[in-house]
This record gives C-alpha cells, structure tokens and sequence, in this order.
C-alpha cells in the first residue's frame, strides 16, 4: 500500500502524468453520473428488490458498476464489448486475413479495434431486448408499446457504445487499461453497497463466518499480490560485436516472465461468457412453448451460480482465456528473433527456433500455476459463500479479485511512466 501511495505521489509532480491522471478522474466521474441516470418506466425499487434477492442478477449488475439495478442508460456494461472482443480475437484464429491484420502493427490493431465496435452494435442490442423479457417477466416493467421498445433498446445500445467510447479515451490519453479501470470503478462503487446489505443481515451466528470470510478475503489479497508480481527470471547473454573501432555487446540481462502474463482479463472474459447460458435461459422461461419453457428452466437451475456446474465451467473458462490471452500478448518466436538479431542467446540454447521453443516450453508451465491459482481464486468466493452462508460477500470477494489486479497493473504503468521521464530528463 505504502509503495502505491509513493508512486501515485510521484506521479503527481510530473506535469504530463498529473494530466493523463486529472482526465482519468474526470472521465470516470462522468461514467459514474451517468450509472445514476435511469430509463424511464421502470420501477426501480422493486428492480433493486429482485437483484438483492437473485444471486446471478447481483453479479451482473456488480459487474455493470450498479448501472444495472438503477437501470441506467448505462445498463448493459461493457458485457456487449468484452463479448465482441472475444469473439474477434477468436476469429482471428480462424481467419488468415484476420490473423494478417492483427500482425499489421498498429494499423491491423486499431482496423481490428473497429470490427469490435461495429459487432458490440448488435450483440448490446440484442443483450437489450433480453433484459427487457426479464423484467417484463418478473413485473418489473410493463407492456411496452413498439415505438416505446424501440427507444429503450437504441438507448441501451447507445449507452453502451458511450461506455466504451469512455474506456478507449482513458487508455489513449488516460492512465492504464480505460476497460478495466471503468470495471474497477463500478466494483468500488458497489463494494459498500454490498457490505451494507451484509451487516444489516448479520446474526450472532453469522458473524462469525463474515469474519471468517474476511480472513479468505486478506488471503486472496496477499495471494494475488504474490502471483501478479511473481516472475520467472530467463538468463540472457548479449555477445560481443566490432561495428568499425567500437565493441558492442557483452553484457548479461534478464527476460522476466510473470506467472500471470494475462493480469485480469480472463476473469473479466470468463465472467461474461458464464452469464450468458443463465441470461438466455431465462429469456427462453418467458416462451409460450412449454417444453421449451421447462428446458429452460432445468438450465438456469444446473447454471445456477451456487452449483458445481457453473464453477466448474467458471474455473475451466479462467484457465482457457489466461491461456489464450497469453498466447495473443507474448509471442516467443518474435522475441527470439528479436534476441538473435542483437546477438543475444540463452546459456545452453541455440538461437533461433531452439529459443523460441525453449521460452514457449517455459511459459506454458509458468501459465499453468497462474491459471490454475486465478481459477481457484475466482471460485473460492463462491465455496466461502457455501461455507459461511454470506450471499452478499461473494460478490464482494470476487470483485476484490478485480479490483485488486487492475490497482497493481495500473501502478506499474504509473511507475513505468515515472521512470521513462525521468531517463528522458536525464538524457537532456
């Protein structure tokens, strides 16, 4: 905590970072003043009633930042454009020109970046007219006219859009990764929220698993904080080289591998693809085929986020996505390229493709531990709340999950900031 202070300290007194920051603030302001403007028409109290009462509607909504139980304009998230992310980066697996683009640089990044946007269109769209046959199945609103409906979807489509819109400023003229930040916000924001509805529940028997809850919840913190900082060190030596009277080279580094490369996105992945099977379901309750009705029914009960299947399916996504995030951030056959070009070499490794499959045999087991270990971590919440009977604390605990790997990753890149600055200084 103490190092998290100093270096937000020391990034205050750098003019530039003092900016980036100062915007970063004004931008999540504006998101949390539109999470409080609601959508006509809807009864609000009874809404946050039903979320309070729904374990999976409670999880949405924690992961919306409270814009879902306001049922702001705000309402769908970010869950739209995470999906349509993971479905682009999917296909970009699948298709060569795709896969092109993405080698393409910041061109082929930022043309991918644009298909995002125009597939996070109708996926909100579509996740829009879903909550409305929730709600509306739970008397929460009423039968709206078509041209009614119509201006509630396109204003959930376009709050969504405004969200992400917000999210690509801060991560072009703000301070870390703007999607991540604006989930981090919507998490804080909901946190005492969430420990108020637990105190105002607690019983003499009960406070003794909170506290319980609150020992797993500093254990998960200390155990994130282990792992997200956690690197393997990969021996690098530099050969020398005669360009004209100069010698270069010579010299020995370190390539660090982190045990967590992927930081948070799996569980931000993860946690938008397990929800979707319980959102579809209760939409396809509301039929008026019955045998489809009661399949949907015994869905939502086996998807249930209490039960084994659904952490199962939880755990499985997390390693799944901390893999593949992996493998789209780090690419060993580059580094070894780049390596062999300026004459580095690992002890006891060839250059070349004998480098490249010794970083990637050593990746893939680090990957494992740290998959693994968010897996376990992204579940424990859920067995705590099993053990201890403390509804309202597991989306607290899994929301620390979060909150405390974005604090971490948005240090470094203050850090990061403060030191380039400084060399810059230095070198003038």
């Amino acid at each position: 905590m103490k190092k998290i202070l100093e270096v937000f300290i020391n990034a205050v007194k750098i003019p530039d970072l003092r900016q980036k920051i100062i915007f970063t603030a004004i931008i999540l302001i504006v998101f949390r003043v539109f999470a409080h403007l609601p959508i006509p028409g809807v009864n609000t109290i009874a809404l946050k009633r039903l979320f309070n009462s729904n374990q999976l509607l409670g999880l949405l909504d924690i992961f919306s930042g409270g814009t879902l139980a306001n049922f702001s304009v705000m309402a769908l998230g970010l869950n739209p454009y995470i999906n349509a992310s993971i479905i682009l980066q999917l296909l970009t697996m699948v298709f060569p020109r795709l896969e092109e683009l993405s080698k393409e640089g910041e061109f082929g990044r930022a043309k991918i970046n644009q298909y995002t946007r125009f597939l996070t269109v109708p996926l909100a769209a579509l996740q829009a007219i879903g909550m409305y046959a929730i709600l509306k199945s739970q008397n929460i609103i009423g039968v709206l006219s078509p041209l009614t409906l119509i201006a509630m979807i396109l204003t959930m489509t376009a709050g969504c859009l405004l969200l992400m819109w917000l999210g690509e400023l801060i991560s072009e003229n703000g301070v870390g990764n703007g999607i991540s930040l604006l989930i981090f916000v919507g998490i804080v924001g909901r946190l005492p929220v969430a420990f108020g509805q637990t105190l105002s529940v607690l019983t003499e028997e009960k406070i003794i698993n909170a506290l319980i809850f609150s020992v797993f919840a500093l254990f998960v913190i200390a155990a994130i904080v282990l792992v997200n900082e956690g690197t393997r060190q990969i021996t690098v030596y530099y050969a020398k080289r005669i360009r004209g009277n100069r010698l270069y080279g010579g010299q020995t580094t370190h390539l660090p591998l982190r045990v967590n490369q992927a930081g948070v996105i799996p569980i931000i992945f993860a946690v938008s693809l397990i929800l979707l099977p319980s959102m579809f379901g209760r939409y396809l309750e509301q039929l008026p085929n019955a045998q489809i009705a009661n399949f949907a029914r015994s869905f939502v009960q086996v998807f249930d986020p209490g039960g084994l299947v659904y952490n199962v399916t939880y755990f499985i996504l997390v390693i799944g996505f901390t893999y593949f995030y992996t493998a789209v951030t780090f690419n060993p056959t580059k580094i070894a390229d780049e390596m062999r070009k300026y004459g580095g070499f690992i002890p006891g490794v060839r250059p070349g493709v004998p480098t490249s499959n010794y970083l990637n045999f050593i990746l893939t087991r680090i990957t494992l531990a740290g998959a693994v270990f968010l897996g376990v971590i992204a579940v424990l919440p859920s067995l705590a709340r099993n053990i201890t009977n403390v509804a309202s604390l597991t989306i607290g605990g899994t929301g620390i999950l979060i909150v405390v790997s974005v604090v971490l990753e948005t240090t470094k890149v203050l850090e990061s900031q403060i030191v380039m600055r400084r060399y810059d200084k230095f070198l003038e």
